[in-house]
């Protein structure tokens, strides 16, 4: 752990030393603890622009930890495929170039844990709110809820301010949540009614690491919540005392528009998820959009999948997402299986949004 004394005397970029410290001083922390990693969000020149661009071209240094980037705002190679403009890419790569430059990798997913592997208990600064409550609940490692631009501070410092869920009793939950249905509207029901606490699972079945990753994105998304336990499940949920106070939320939502683009992929698709989509394509046809999104690693580890996607008419696309990039505001009406698409879609793309399971999204594309 460092002092602020030790964290003012290091030779790192000014900017970068300022925030941590603020920060530090905002929450009260005793000190700085070291991190693993990083994972810095907000990187589409849509989100960025001019002037976030300008601010990351005066960071001095390298970073001093692994460092992961989300997705941009475009297919790197596909670019011209999703209607994104010749300025938008150029402006896009600049940004790349510079996190490049400061020894990011560039990743460009919402997904860090599938290549970091981060461990139980491990401190990280990790913004990308769906990856903080994956790694928090899921894997037990150790992150607050970072912005981009700390988390870029912490990378380069290699520290983070040791404050809120770095500590053991603050990942305590505080509430029980018995829960039945899809796990992407649970999250988004949850986290509107239950902003700000730390849920206590309980599932009435089975559930997999992909519905779980699901419930992670929506549940940050309409909430300001950072972990969750599950009981039976996550790896915390014994470690402390079951909350006295009980609700129960059930995954059930009507939702729905004549979908021109049918989008899955928020968080990016895993593996299985590729392979899930391909077995209820079932050899047939797809008759409207279908963009599938996922990351570069995953898109190489399943390339044979990939191929057979695009064969049937999906579309897939790394780098990017259909909330960060602008290419989803041709269209008309976006159907998601995702609680956070369904939340954001509409705020930053000005589309309509239809909800449906992932089988029924499929069944839409092939309508």
């Amino acid at each position: 752990m460092l002092s602020y004394d030790e964290l003012e005397s290091m030779e790192i970029d000014e900017k970068c030393k300022r925030i941590l410290l603020a920060l530090g001083k905002i929450y009260e922390a005793e000190g700085f603890v070291e991190i693993s990693s990083a994972h810095v969000s907000g990187i589409s020149y849509d989100n960025i622009g001019e002037e976030g661009l300008e601010w990351l071209k005066s960071i001095r240094g390298r970073v001093k930890v692994r460092t992961t980037l989300n997705p941009a705002g475009m297919d790197l190679e596909k670019w011209k495929e999703m209607g994104i403009s010749e300025e938008f890419r150029k402006k896009q790569l600049e940004i790349i170039e510079v996190f490049e430059k400061i020894g990011a990798e560039i990743t460009l997913t919402c997904t860090p844990y599938y290549l970091l592997k981060p461990k139980f208990g491990e401190h990280l600064a990790w913004a990308e709110s769906s990856a903080i409550v994956y790694v928090n609940s899921i894997i037990g490692a150790r992150t607050n809820r970072e912005s981009g631009i700390s988390a870029l501070a912490s990378a380069i410092a290699g520290v983070s301010p040791y404050y809120g869920l770095h500590i053991k009793e603050n990942r305590a939950p505080t509430i029980v949540v018995r829960a039945s249905g899809d796990l992407s509207v649970v999250g988004y029901k949850a986290g509107m009614e239950l902003a700000g606490e730390i849920p206590y699972f309980i599932f009435d079945r089975n559930v997999s690491r992909d519905e779980l990753k699901l419930l992670s994105a929506s549940i940050a998304a309409t909430g300001n919540v950072a972990m969750f336990h599950a009981e039976g499940i996550t790896p915390e949920w014994k470690d402390f005392e079951k909350p006295s106070e009980r609700v129960e939320i059930e995954g059930k939502m009507e939702r729905k528009c004549d979908a021109d683009l049918i989008a899955i992929g928020c968080p990016h698709c895993s593996k299985e998820e590729l392979e899930q989509i391909l077995r209820l394509l079932d050899g047939r046809k797809v008759k409207r959009e279908l963009w599938i999104f996922t990351s570069r690693s995953v898109a190489f580890e399943s390339k044979k999948v990939v191929e057979e996607l695009e064969k049937l008419g999906a579309k897939v696309f790394r780098d990017t997402c259909m909330v960060v990039s602008p290419a989803t505001e041709k269209f008309s009406c976006v159907m998601v299986n995702s609680g956070k698409a369904l939340e954001y879609l509409p705020k930053k793309r000005r589309v309509e949004v239809a909800f449906g399971s992932l089988k029924e999204c499929i069944e839409m594309a092939v309508s």
